[in-house]
């Protein structure tokens, strides 16, 4: 219909170009007349009708949904150092170190302006919105597409003639300053509480179960990422944006397709005017409608970008730049010592409260009794604090000019403030500790944890509780959990007898958690949530990690992301005995702590796709892969290698059957020569993966 397609192109120049194409009551009055239309006629109202952005009813919850392509975090840098340091990891993952005195080599790179808002996850299908979604933990977020359709600067269809089957896109969802400062002030006069800073509360306002909420908040929508389907090319000259072949093209097919991008990005053809970019706009972003904290760098080459990978939990080839966190001066109050979960005392600062990057703060952790003697604080003393990656606050420095006369020092006491038992600091460690394994303010930390949403994701069971059933001594482990009953939950304070029945309801559900999630909420040192699942395809059961434990351990450090500082976790956590007790006692409370038949088919699945199906043309074979392979990325020559039933190393060795050597191959082409292995170009690849001999 040409007047839905006149008000989609008048929306995106006013709210994505900043060029409006007509006069607000021009378009008022076209809006009117194509609502009218559509009530009339409901027949004729499309999904990417401009008519859509608000209405509906208010939801009853967010769905949870997992994202086609994951949505995960950048690792930080703090200073040019560990930027430089990043990319000299880069370098050595992409084979292109330099030898010693020589200089870097130049790899254009794409700096764009870290907003400080809330990623999203938006989905088109054949050019149209159908689905947007928070990033939650970057595998599954909640599904908010109602809301993001209220965001102006979002296209509803993309502006392109013919789209793709599907397209990801990766962005950021704000409220610029003035909106956010006119929201607070419609808030106070309303007599509500003003929100705390700009992201806070479109984190909030993303998560409205009504829409028109959403839209009164005027949301905007900075687009960054790009994804597409690996097989699709337009069908003809002239017809839309080409295939991007780097981030730069990417931010260009976003703009292309009707998408806000952030102008403040740079094409830097090295790492030396990446640092220029940053310095130059440590300044200018204050002159910004809205908040930053830092600026991505992003490896350019989407090719090269796949070669470099990910680790488990952030991308090898992008790093987020964070800027020095703004400081405030403070009086110190006093020092507390708390007591987490595995027994480590954790000094705390707490201080007048002070503004700090947006919200306001009274405590800030000082780590360790190593951090709080060189720190030297004494009592009243005023400290400088700040927000390191302007979120979690903490102590910088104590103004030794402004101490009080005769104040005394200030250092962690030599009993646990819970249990009185002595804390311990093992040599050569910084921890201090208290090693009760009674002691309740452990046990309270294991309880949240293991009741966590990462781990069994037991609602209704919060602190408050979990204060009461310790300090009354009716849980003393977790496995008590599980022999609570209703009646006794609902003489608590605060709990009802429907809280109560939901509550038993919640911890039965508990039992039929997947078996990665019960191992993360048995709160192994080092083990989270991401080592929980790679630990848990690799070990279908406690039993068998246990036994791997114990007697292999080089099998669990034989798991891609698992070290050895894991595996000797492990090993001292099931050698204890109190631990080995409480495995026992969650197998009478009806936990298998073990994969259950899906799982277990899932993973016999994976171990068969890697060992090529129990054989294969490269069945028993070990092939590295260095330089830039003329048309595989190296996850797409890894994955087709171990299909065939062979093994990809990092490294060239006596072992190596064959290494596989694209352009620009390094050192370890050198290796493979000094060494006498077998030198495949991307061809002889191909014929051993097909059964032939390599030519």
């Amino acid at each position: 219909m040409e007047l839905r397609a006149l008000l989609n192109r008048a929306a995106h120049a006013y709210y994505v170009l900043d060029a409006p194409l007509m006069e607000d009551p021009v378009y008022d009055r076209l809006y009117r007349e194509l609502l009218e239309l559509e009530t009339a006629h409901p027949e004729l109202r499309t999904i990417d009708s401009p008519t859509r952005r608000v209405g509906g009813a208010p939801a009853e919850g967010f769905a949870t949904v997992a994202h086609r392509i994951g949505l995960l975090s950048l690792d930080n840098a703090f200073s040019f150092a560990e930027l430089e340091a990043w990319y000299g990891r880069l370098l050595k993952v992409l084979d292109r170190t330099p030898a010693p005195d020589a200089p870097l080599p130049a790899l254009p790179l794409v700096g764009e302006l870290k907003i400080d808002g809330n990623a999203l996850a938006l989905s088109y299908e054949h050019g149209v919105l159908v689905r947007a979604a928070t990033r939650g933990d970057g595998e599954r977020g909640e599904e908010i597409t109602a809301n993001v359709r209220t965001i102006r600067s979002v296209p509803l269809r993309l502006e392109i003639a013919d789209p793709p089957e599907w397209v990801e896109v990766r962005g950021e969802a704000l409220i610029p300053d003035g909106t956010f400062a006119a929201i607070n002030a419609e808030r106070l006069e309303r007599g509500e509480p003003p929100f705390a800073n700009p992201r806070n509360a479109c984190a909030g306002t993303l998560r409205q179960l009504d829409p028109a909420v959403v839209a009164a908040r005027r949301l905007e929508f900075f687009a960054y990422t790009l994804h597409l389907p690996p097989e699709w090319q337009p069908s003809a000259i002239g017809s839309g944006p080409g295939v991007p072949t780097s981030q730069w093209e990417a931010l260009r097919w976003l703009e292309a397709a009707g998408f806000r991008v952030n102008h403040h990005a740079a094409l830097c053809p090295d790492l030396a005017a990446v640092e220029a970019f940053c310095a130059e706009w440590e300044e200018r972003r204050r002159t910004l409608p809205y908040a930053t904290d830092g600026v991505v760098v992003k490896l350019d080459d989407l090719r090269l970008q796949a070669e470099a990978g990910f680790t488990q939990k952030a991308p090898r080839w992008a790093i987020a730049l964070k800027y020095a966190a703004e400081e405030a001066p403070s009086r110190l109050l006093r020092l507390v010592a708390q007591v987490g979960r595995t027994g480590v005392v954790t000094p705390v600062a707490e201080f007048e409260p002070v503004p700090l990057a947006g919200t306001t703060v009274s405590r800030a952790t000082l780590h360790n009794a190593d951090r709080l003697a060189e720190l030297d604080l004494h009592a009243g003393d005023t400290i400088v604090v700040r927000k390191a990656g302007e979120i979690i606050p903490e102590v910088v420095r104590m103004l030794p000019e402004l101490r009080p006369a005769g104040a005394a020092p200030l250092q962690l006491p030599p009993v646990c403030p819970e249990c009185g038992s002595e804390l311990v600091r093992e040599e050569g460690e910084a921890a201090t500790r208290c090693v009760n394994s009674s002691c309740p303010a452990i046990l309270r930390g294991s309880l949240r944890h293991w009741v966590s949403k990462g781990a069994l994701d037991v609602d209704g069971l919060g602190s408050k509780l979990i204060e009461q059933l310790v300090d009354r001594g009716l849980v003393l482990s977790i496995a008590d959990l599980y022999r609570l009953d209703a009646a006794l939950l609902a003489s608590l304070e605060r709990m009802g007898e429907k809280s109560a029945a939901n509550l038993v309801a919640a911890l039965d559900a508990s039992r039929r958690q997947p078996w990665h999630r019960q191992l993360y909420g048995l709160g192994i040192h080092h083990v989270g949530e991401v080592n929980a699942k790679a630990l848990a395809r690799a070990f279908l059961s406690a039993d068998d990690l246990a036994a791997a434990a114990a007697e292999r351990p080089e099998a669990i450090t034989a798991v891609y992301g698992i070290g050895g500082e894991i595996a000797q976790s492990l090993q001292q956590w099931f050698a204890t005995a109190a631990n080995r007790e409480l495995l026992e006692e969650l197998r009478g409370c009806g936990f298998a702590l073990a994969a259950d038949a899906e799982e277990r088919q899932a993973a016999e699945r994976a171990a068969a796709a890697a060992a090529g199906s129990g054989g294969g043309p490269l069945a028993g074979a070990t092939l590295v892969l260095t330089g830039t392979l003329p048309a595989l990325t190296r996850s797409e020559a890894k994955a087709l290698i171990e299909a065939a039933g062979g093994k990809v190393s990092g490294s060239v060795s006596k072992k190596t059957t064959y290494v596989v050597a694209g352009e620009e191959a390094g050192s370890k082409l050198d290796k493979a020569r000094e060494l006498g292995v077998a030198v495949l170009d991307e061809a002889g690849l191909r014929a051993l993966l097909e059964g032939e001999p390599a030519g």
